[in-house]
């Protein structure tokens, strides 16, 4: 069995990922965005209720506070988020994803190259089902860069399901469906 060096890998990951970003920045270009425009906004999508600040999308993004903030207020003047305050945190502003904001999102993201590479995947033999590795890679790079592991809320310890009824035991509050569906700055692994 060959066994993948740490430097093979981390050139697979580099590679892909270059290959993603230079696919967003043609997609951006055509719109009129900005890279970091459409990673917000990519953001905001996949996000739930305890994430969806602008102190998240810094650290998710791993940006400055004045980065995101700029960036915030040109998505919020073409009309693609909105931001609201907490109702018990008054400091608190919470940013929601506008239809415009889920349009031009669509437009933008690189769905071409990836349903080009499904198709290549399914045509070059054996299919590849253990998408996980890409997760567990993802988690042991967050983890070594000591980051917070932003997952899916239902993969969380402090998730809980009782009576149909989902639940944060961290944040002690009713969880609904979509937001156990989507990406939590408070996650922890199970």
């Amino acid at each position: 069995m060959n066994v993948m060096s740490q430097t093979d890998i981390y050139e697979l990951i580099e590679c892909m990922t270059a290959l993603i970003r230079s696919e967003e920045r043609k997609k951006c270009t055509e719109l009129g965005l900005q890279p970091v425009h459409f990673q917000v906004l990519n953001y905001l999508s996949r996000c739930n209720k305890y994430s969806n600040t602008p102190a998240a999308v810094a650290n998710y993004l791993g940006m400055t506070r004045g980065t995101v903030s700029q960036s915030l207020i040109i998505l919020e003047k073409k009309g693609f988020i909105s931001k609201t305050q907490d109702t018990n945190d008054k400091r608190v502003i919470h940013l929601r994803l506008l239809p415009d904001g889920e349009d031009v999102l669509k437009q933008a993201r690189p769905s071409n190259l990836f349903h080009s590479a499904t198709d290549i995947l399914r045509g070059a033999g054996p299919a590849v089902t253990d998408a996980n590795v890409f997760q567990q890679a993802l988690t042991a790079l967050q983890k070594a860069n000591q980051s917070q592991s932003f997952g899916v809320c239902k993969t969380c310890r402090n998730f809980s399901e009782k009576d149909g009824q989902f639940f944060c035991q961290l944040t002690q509050e009713v969880l609904t469906h979509n937001d156990s569906e989507k990406i939590c700055q408070e996650h922890n692994p199970v």
